[in-house]
């Protein structure tokens, strides 16, 4: 016997997939592209405005990409441990926004 359990209340959907994977989806879209473009760009952006050598430039590349990949161990011991799977997730976004308007700021660099 086989029986079909449905959820009821206030669970939409698009597409047969519920409404927030669509957020997901779309908050992952951002956050990789913004990688992605942070990568291509961080180690010119280093020499030529900021005036660094390179091999300090490789060294601040290298330790981003470790940061990268590390820190999210350390969000998923405070989700699990303190502020929840959503609460962690709004944390996540609003921290990423922060992230990213903070990059539109100019500054005067080293020239």
């Amino acid at each position: 016997m086989t029986e079909t359990v449905r959820a009821s209340g206030g669970n939409r959907e698009i597409f047969g997939h519920p409404k927030g994977l669509y957020v997901l989806f779309f908050a992952e879209m951002w956050e990789r592209f913004s990688y992605y473009g942070m990568r291509a760009l961080l180690i010119f952006y280093l020499v030529k405005h900021w005036l660094f050598a390179e091999p300090k430039a490789y060294l601040i590349y290298g330790a981003y990409t470790s940061l990268v990949y590390i820190t999210p161990v350390l969000g998923g011991y405070l989700a699990d441990r303190y502020l929840g799977q959503r609460r962690a997730v709004m944390f996540g976004a609003v921290l990423l926004t922060i992230g990213q308007f903070l990059m539109t700021i100019g500054g005067h660099g080293g020239q």
